[in-house]
């Protein structure tokens, strides 16, 4: 009987539709209503390394006071674009058949069931990344509450400093729904008793919550020399959506390579971006990596600025 190779076992077109499905569903910034599903707008601009989303600006003028003698005036509506920036990324992992043979596991079994964790950590990294970049954009301080620079506890997260920073977008705070937060953070709230619990779907006390806004807990949100950024957040305040490329899943045996190897490669297609601030860079290669997608003069604010969903609150601690 023949062996069983790699090959066999993964049947690349349900592989792909696997891993981005469980991508998406191990992500807690989408599972938060966070990420808005934008596949569509996507589809409709196969070509191209950005998506143009033109919307309809926001009517303004005042009304007009009723006189027979007098025309009304006609007002338009103007229109603008969002573009967001497609990323194209890949991997590969392989294996030897000697370094199964000896580990006495089969590590590219491993790999298949670990990849779309790998994905999850990958792309949310890219769209930390994004964020670094919009929300330092010039144009976008409106969004930005930054109290870094002020001394001993006026520098530091509690429940007031907090306040003030939803209130960046005035009557549109409401809209807030979710914080994402440091680690060291969520532990300051912890502390000072400012953390509530809501059933999840099984009705256990899991999900946390801080004034009513899920709680996101990830030690890749940005701290540098004592200084957090927490990002606060509407529903849908960054749109998602993925493009599957020519080849997105391929598999390989090399029998000669090191007495036998297997590789497993995947490519993704997708979009994670800030609504309502374009991106207005280039980029070194054929699409941004994150370094570029994290500097502030490739984007600019096109919505306006209670309009867009995000807010950054920069920080320190108590000690």
């Amino acid at each position: 009987m023949a062996e069983t190779k790699l090959a066999q076992m993964i049947v690349p077109t349900e592989f792909n539709d696997y891993v981005v499905q469980l991508t998406t569903e191990k992500s807690r910034f989408f599972q938060s209503g966070i990420i808005e599903d934008m596949t569509a707008v996507i589809d409709a601009q196969l070509a191209g390394k950005t998506v143009n989303m033109p919307f309809f600006n926001d009517l303004g003028g005042e009304e007009e006071v009723v006189d027979d003698n007098v025309d009304l005036t006609v007002a338009g509506v103007t229109t603008s674009q969002d573009v967001s920036v497609k990323l194209y990324r890949a991997k590969a992992f392989g294996a030897t058949d000697l370094a199964g043979d000896l580990a006495g596991a089969d590590p590219v079994q491993h790999i298949a069931n670990r990849i779309a964790d790998w994905w999850q950590r990958r792309m949310q990294a890219a769209l930390l990344s994004s964020l670094n970049g919009a929300m330092g954009a010039a144009s976008m301080s409106g969004n930005v509450f930054d109290i870094t620079g002020l001394t001993a506890a006026a520098a530091e997260f509690d429940a007031d400093s907090f306040i003030d920073a939803v209130y960046k977008l005035g009557d549109e705070a409401g809209g807030l729904t979710a914080i994402a937060v440091h680690s060291a953070t969520m532990k300051q709230m912890v502390k000072q008793d400012l953390i509530d619990y809501v059933a999840d779907s099984q009705g256990q006390l899991t999900i946390p919550t801080y004034m009513g806004k899920q709680v996101i807990e990830d030690d890749s949100m940005p701290v540098s020399a004592g200084n957090y950024t927490t990002y606060i957040f509407g529903r849908g305040a960054v749109g998602y959506g993925e493009q599957a490329p020519k080849t997105p899943v391929e598999v390989e045996r090399q029998a000669l390579k090191g007495g036998g190897q297997e590789y497993l490669v995947q490519r993704r297609q997708f979009v994670l971006h800030p609504r309502g601030i374009k991106w207005v860079g280039t980029s070194a290669g054929p699409t941004p990596t994150n370094a570029e997608l994290g500097t502030a003069t490739n984007w600019n604010r096109v919505y306006d600025n209670k309009n867009i969903r995000i807010v950054a609150f920069k920080h320190k601690l108590a000690a």
